[in-house]
């Protein structure tokens, strides 16, 4: 019996350590290519609040989701395929994430949310599959040995975050000089592979004391109809296995102030490598960090639209505007009419009037 239990054991111990280098296999097989997500110019028509109304007219991508590691078909997300959108207004970029799903909610456990990644290349050959692809191994991996195999991540988990409100970068860990948000865990990492995992301005043999999270974003589910605004006593915020839509809606700026090869540095007109995962807690249970779905089985191209593109874009007519400038009109052409009926009767009139010598008046 003893012989035994040592043999279980040992297979537990030899399934973790493949659970625990699990991506450093051969990568996964699947039909297809990557796909397209297009950045369209459409500058001050995006309001951060995780609400997708403002996004009705922007063009989706639609993806299938299906296991990370296992790509399989038959194994993909109940809830069906993700949508992605994006725009830019030439200094930012937007993204909104659309996926179905049950409401699903347990307050300071993240695992048991639903939760969101966007995954973008740094180094001109990091690979989609590992996270960036360096062989190195915990311990060894550098910005030295692993150069020119960055990616970017940017991780979302809702257990912290109040629908509809703002999360992301904040002064006080800006302030510490890492990619944290200790207040809604939207955090800012870079990586070489799965287990080489860092948050910005943290790693090793760095000194990256100057790093900042530069993302900001926002989560609501559809089934949630208290559009005040929740505060954190409201929660759970909605009934739990409520049918709907979960909205994932982030920013960021094209351009940061990274000086460690820790952010994408995206480029209009330019190829852009993007990735995006979710994770959902099916039948109750926590998921863990390798099962999750992603949308594609290599990088997907965003195609940030060139300005010269974006000649032709006419914002959305304002119909208050339009009220205000025509009644502003009115009131010019009514002026301009007075003025000159004033000015003909004074010249009719002038005639009548006789001058009269100031040295008159004054020896009168």
């Amino acid at each position: 019996m003893r012989i035994l239990a040592l043999l279980v054991a040992a297979a537990a111990l030899l399934a973790a350590a493949a659970t625990a280098h699990e991506h450093h296999g051969e990568a996964p097989t699947c039909a297809g290519d990557g796909g397209r997500v297009l950045a369209e110019f459409r500058p001050g028509e995006v309001t951060l609040d995780g609400h997708p109304a403002d996004w009705d007219g922007v063009e989706a991508s639609e993806f299938p989701l299906l296991p990370a590691l296992d790509p399989d078909e038959d194994k993909a997300y109940a809830g069906g395929k993700v949508s992605v959108k994006a725009v830019h207004d030439g200094v930012n970029i937007f993204f909104m994430l659309k996926v179905d799903g049950d409401y699903t909610y347990t307050k300071g456990e993240n695992k048991k949310c639903p939760s969101v990644a966007l995954m973008f290349q740094i180094g001109e050959k990091a690979t989609y599959y590992n996270m960036g692809g360096c062989k190195d191994m915990p311990g060894s991996c550098t910005s030295k040995s692993c150069r020119g195999q960055e990616v970017d991540i940017m991780h979302f988990s809702v257990g912290n975050a109040i629908p509809g409100r703002l999360y992301g970068g904040n002064h006080i860990d800006n302030a510490d000089g890492n990619g944290g948000d200790r207040f809604g865990h939207l955090v800012d990492l870079y990586s070489w592979n799965p287990h080489c995992r860092y948050l910005d301005g943290i790693g090793p043999k760095e000194n990256n004391s100057n790093a900042q999270n530069d993302w900001h974003g926002a989560w609501w589910h559809s089934s949630l109809t208290f559009h005040s605004g929740f505060v954190d006593d409201d929660s759970p915020y909605g009934k739990q296995d409520e049918k709907g839509t979960y909205y994932f809606e982030f920013s960021r700026p094209l351009r940061t102030m990274d000086r460690f090869q820790q952010d994408a540095q995206f480029t209009i007109g330019g190829p852009n490598s993007m990735a995006v995962a979710f994770w959902y807690p099916n039948d109750g249970k926590p998921w863990i960090k390798s099962q999750h779905y992603s949308a594609s089985c290599d990088w997907l191209v965003l195609d940030i639209q060139p300005s010269m593109e974006a000649a032709h874009y006419r914002p959305a007519p304002n119909r208050s505007w339009d009220a205000a400038t025509a009644f502003a009109l009115l009131l010019s052409v009514v002026a301009i009419c007075i003025s000159v009926f004033v000015g003909y009767g004074a010249s009719k009139n002038r005639s009548s009037v006789q001058f009269t010598p100031l040295e008159q008046i004054y020896t009168h």
